[in-house]
């Protein structure tokens, strides 16, 4: 009989190592990204910060210049996150980067998630009412099933 010997213990070696946060500039977004800094700092991931770019067609018959806007929205979060940065360099060193995709919140965090190969995807909750009934990117995130998902409230 071959004598089984007891499991060696890992310590945080198995964690995420790219872990995908969505941003939108909602309060439950920045929350989000709070956690994930956390996480990512404690599991020494990279951080994906994720902004999703809308596409409206409706506002471009409109006349409205959709790509310029939701792009200074990019620029404005991009600013403010380095300046969050910039308060905490040597407090907390977290690896990160920002990206921004073109979609709908669910197709663009789905497309951010597969090519930047996530581990874990962390998103805000659900801001508006009608979600609890339609459904929400979170929701439909986790019945995706392909990465963890951590809803913040």
């Amino acid at each position: 009989m071959v004598d089984k010997l007891p499991p060696s213990f890992e310590r945080g070696t198995d964690g995420p190592k790219v872990i995908v946060v969505g941003l939108d500039g909602s309060e439950s977004s920045w929350r989000a990204a709070a956690y994930a800094s956390g996480l990512a700092r404690r599991q020494k991931a990279l951080l994906a910060v994720v902004y999703i770019q809308p596409v409206l067609a409706a506002g471009a018959a409109l006349g409205a210049s959709v790509a310029d806007t939701t792009g200074e929205v990019a620029e404005e979060l991009m600013g403010e996150i380095r300046q969050a940065a910039e308060r905490l360099r040597g407090t907390f060193d977290v690896r990160w980067e920002f990206h921004t995709f073109r979609g709908d919140p669910y197709n663009g965090l789905v497309q951010a998630a597969d090519e930047l190969k996530a581990d874990a995807v962390v998103v805000g909750a659900s801001e508006q009412a009608g979600h609890r009934f339609i459904g929400s990117v979170a929701v439909r995130l986790v019945k995706a099933g392909r990465w963890p998902v951590t809803v913040v409230p």
